[in-house]
């Protein structure tokens, strides 16, 4: 089989990949190891996604947006982060930004099903679902893959679109910083007595993070980080002991809590790809940069990235141009690590102090937050940052 594109993983960075292609009369396979109703249909994972104003844009630009059950898309309009004991903490507010919200949150789910739905009748797209990658080898001016049952696929380009513990990555001779941060992370849906006000919190309490994601109506998505061991005594409590303890652990501010829903349990790794692209292939998504969650930024930079390789591959395609080029896909390098780099360490570095309970740590994070609180300019430029189409 040829196509001018072969893209492996077909999670919302594929999909979206793949979407922005549409028109180009560009030919596209997606190969993706789960079953086509897996992937039809996800199933709810737990994880609600925190939408920038450029990430809602680059999804109403391709489809999937309009295609959101209103019921379920949910404004955020103010994010505040509150160190351990204390009461208040630093609160960026959509006001800030000049806009009515900060974001939306919409359920993982819901964004992957809406792009499948749209790839799956685009023209020049065929899905392998069930299928894996079993190797990798460049052939001329293309890139070949050796799927199960000895089918071959030869493409001008391949993406790798297969998560942050992407075996395509590593078939590319690609190497990756990855980081175990030796931490579970908890996702789950709870109603509560109080109003949330659509204000997102992150909670960086003592040997706990928590974080609050306010959804339509007194209905909140809850995540809860702990070690492994003390994660584990989570899992086993029944749904009432399970809102009691989340009822609990945030200090009645939201007052009774119910558990509505299933939970969800997900290791935390962060990975930074060495490089995203070799010759002829190109890392989007999580492959090449796989965010820690506490500054909500991993499905919006994957976005961005998708949305950066395809400007660059279709401006190749308009010019007559070789789309797999080496000179094509240094664009994308350039552009995308110039993205992602300042963020990913940024984000470690709030991790890290953030994180420490150490006396020295509680006292400099205090110090922080306070400061930050006390200086406009700098809630300005986040809330801009965030509102920015």
């Amino acid at each position: 089989m040829n196509v001018d594109i072969a893209i492996v993983g077909a999670g919302p960075a594929g999909l979206c990949f793949a979407r922005s292609l549409a028109g180009s009369g560009l030919s596209v396979a997606i190969v993706e190891k789960q079953p086509l109703p897996a992937i039809a249909e996800p199933a709810f994972d737990g994880r609600e996604i925190a939408l920038t104003h450029a990430s809602r844009d680059i999804l109403e630009r391709l489809g999937p947006w309009s295609r959101f059950d209103p019921a379920e898309v949910s404004d955020l309009r103010d994010a505040k982060v509150i160190d351990g004991d204390a009461e208040d903490g630093l609160l960026v507010s959509a006001a800030d930004g000049r806009s009515g919200q900060l974001g939306w949150l919409v359920p993982n789910h819901l964004i992957r099903r809406a792009a499948y739905d749209l790839v799956s009748v685009q023209p020049g797209v065929e899905l392998l679902a069930g299928r894996s990658v079993r190797g990798v080898a460049r052939e001329g001016d293309g890139i070949v893959l050796s799927l199960d049952g000895d089918e071959r696929l030869r493409a001008r380009l391949l993406v790798a679109a297969d998560s942050r513990f992407s075996q395509l990555r590593r078939m590319l001779g690609i190497g990756a910083r990855s980081y175990d941060h030796g931490k579970r992370m908890l996702v789950a849906r709870v109603a509560h007595e109080c109003p949330h006000h659509h204000v997102a919190w992150e909670w960086f309490d003592y040997g706990q993070t928590l974080a609050l994601l306010p959804l339509v109506g007194e209905r909140s998505s809850v995540v809860l980080t702990l070690s492994p061991q003390e994660m584990a005594k989570v899992e086993a409590l029944d749904d009432a002991a399970f809102a009691a303890d989340m009822q609990r652990r945030f200090r009645d501010r939201l007052g009774a809590m119910t558990a509505i829903g299933t939970r969800h349990v997900y290791p935390l790794v962060s990975v930074f790809a060495d490089r995203f692209t070799a010759s002829r292939a190109a890392l989007v998504g999580d492959a090449a940069v796989g965010m820690h969650p506490v500054t909500a930024h991993g499905f919006n930079l994957g976005l961005q990235g998708q949305a950066t390789l395809a400007e660059a591959v279709l401006q190749a395609h308009r010019d007559g141009r070789d789309i797999g080029a080496d000179a094509v896909l240094a664009q994308y390098q350039r552009r995308h690590h110039a993205a992602a780099w300042p963020m990913y360490a940024a984000t470690r570095l709030v991790v890290r102090v953030f994180t420490d309970d150490r006396p020295a740590a509680r006292g400099l994070r205090g110090a922080i937050l306070r400061l930050s609180n006390r200086l406009p300019p700098f809630r300005r430029a986040i809330a801009a940052r965030l509102t920015q189409a």
